[in-house]
């Protein structure tokens, strides 16, 4: 039970807690101390208290009090909402950065206090309707408070301009990138039973954040948040640097209200319509969509592993099995623009996501989900960290990492990398053929230098299925090796593939792995 204690240091601190606690906390008739003009002081372990102490309690439904004008507004009619100009959070201040709140509407109908932490002192950020365009979109006619539902961080370039370099919205949902970038792939602050076929998913929800002012000589943002869910309430701590190579390191301590069979650490998730692997979807005039080649992943035991994936006709889940990961994440290694030819989502440019944990996170696995997607509108290609055993109920468990949004992340194999993965009906075979060609294309230095691999040859291997032809194709000058090889399916409902590069005996390329399915 919540003890009457915990309700006052709640209440006295400021936070902003969700309204059964905000409730209970004012029905207290002890005396509220002398208000300080500058709001209270801000702790970060306040926010680890809140979270600890909304555990104990049950959990309730977020109230869908969103207006029914916002309710119906259409994607379009939402993206013209505009923040004023002139009325962005720190703009006047020589921060270096600004906020822009984002109003709830169309799909967005969590409400997320938003706080500030100025001096180390707290003051909740009200919401006001003038400070909006609402573009195409009603404004706003009743007395309700329509709400935040996120907020987009700006930082001004050395040119003078102000570009964006996070978007934080959508129930615990952010997006960020490294300079130059658009946003595309996306992280959660915590997934559960995403995909599970034995129970719904949930989908945890950012209640409050607390954002520090930042200052100019520091280039930093750090945001502290309030997680609460039905099954878990959790504090997290945000650490945003933006860059040529922006990094996000995420703390987090949760507090479980039920035993967790299946959760999500660090969980990423981009787009894959079509592409060279994967083209069943491709009648389009783009000749490749998708922010997303692969998955990347640094095992334990110091194996590189390259995953390349693809837009399934059903749902697929892989689980590479682990412990104490050093390091994985979802890609995008085409850079060319030639391979997209988008002017207005521009795929090639898309951020790549590194994930390196800090600590050891013990036995678990990489999940891959590829889920089957009609629309680029669609993130379906989800990473995250699954832990083997379940998250104890009415226990804490911490974690931490740290993320790398950027072109190319600095933690790269040191061989021979998969550049690009085609697959195909091989000359010859028919309309309904299982016969399959796959042509993989590897590069790196090790490919150029004759002492370390005067031969290179391709091992490759596929459970229950034959490989045949295969054959490598050596272009020193290019520092590349073109592999192809022909998939015997049969009638099996899917098969694994595996293929490496060897030289003087020794691997000289990451291992390259994918699941084939008809």
């Amino acid at each position: 039970m919540l003890r009457r204690r915990d309700l006052l240091k709640i209440a006295m601190t400021g936070l902003a807690t969700p309204s059964a606690l905000v409730a209970a906390a004012n029905a207290q008739t002890a005396p509220e101390p002398a208000a300080d003009p500058r709001g209270p002081k801000f702790d970060p372990s306040q926010v680890l208290d809140a979270a600890r102490a909304l555990a104990r309690q049950p959990w309730r439904r977020p109230a869908h009090d969103m207006t029914d004008a916002f309710s119906a507004l259409n994607f379009e009619q939402y993206s013209t909402i505009r923040r004023k100009p002139g009325t962005a959070i720190w703009d006047a201040q020589q921060t270096g950065f600004s906020m822009e709140p984002t109003t709830r509407g169309f799909i967005f109908s969590n409400n997320l206090q938003i706080n500030l932490i100025e001096d180390g002192y707290v003051r909740r950020l009200g919401f006001d309707a003038a400070d909006y365009d609402y573009g195409k979109a009603p404004a706003p006619t009743d007395k309700r408070d329509p709400g935040f539902a996120g907020f987009r961080l700006k930082q001004r370039t050395p040119e003078g301009e102000m570009r964006d370099v996070l978007l934080f919205q959508g129930a615990g949902y952010f997006q960020t990138g490294a300079r130059n970038q658009p946003f595309g792939a996306a992280a959660r602050a915590l997934a559960i039973r995403p995909v599970d076929t034995n129970k719904s998913e949930e989908f945890p929800n950012i209640a409050a954040v607390w954002v520090e002012r930042p200052g100019l000589a520091a280039g930093v943002v750090v945001i502290h948040a309030l997680l609460d869910s039905e099954s878990v309430t959790g504090a997290y701590r945000f650490t945003l640097r933006p860059g040529d190579t922006t990094i996000v390191d995420t703390e987090c301590t949760l507090f479980t209200r039920a035993a967790l069979e299946h959760v999500g650490i660090a969980t990423v998730q981009g787009t894959f319509l079509f592409g060279p692997i994967d083209r069943r979807r491709g009648d389009d005039v783009r000749p490749n969509v998708y922010d997303a080649s692969g998955l990347q992943m640094l095992t334990g035991k110091n194996e590189w592993i390259w995953r390349p994936v693809a837009n399934r006709l059903n749902l697929q889940a892989s689980a590479f099995v682990d412990e104490n990961p050093r390091g994985f994440g979802l890609l995008q290694r085409d850079r060319d623009f030639a391979h997209f030819k988008d002017d207005d989502q521009h795929w090639e440019a898309r951020p790549s996501v590194w994930t390196e944990p800090i600590g050891d996170w013990g036995p678990g696995h990489v999940t891959l989900l590829e889920i089957p997607a009609e629309a680029q509108t669609n993130q379906n290609i989800v990473s995250y960290w699954r832990p083997r055993n379940a998250l104890a109920a009415n226990a804490e468990h911490s974690f931490a990492y740290r993320q790398f949004w950027c072109w190319t992340p600095n933690t790269r194999p040191p061989f021979a990398i998969a550049a690009l993965s085609r697959a195909g009906r091989p000359p010859g075979a028919g309309a309904n053929s299982r016969r399959r060609r796959f042509m993989i294309e590897f590069t790196g230095d090790v490919l150029a230098d004759v002492n370390a691999a005067p031969e290179v040859t391709a091992r490759a291997h596929a459970s229950n299925a034959n490989v045949s032809a295969l054959r490598v194709v050596l272009v020193r000058d290019q520092k590349a090796a073109r592999v192809t090889f022909d998939l015997e399916a049969g009638a099996e409902p899917n098969i694994e593939l595996r293929l490496i590069l060897e030289g003087a005996g020794k691997q000289i390329s990451e291992t390259w792995l994918y699941r084939w399915t008809p």
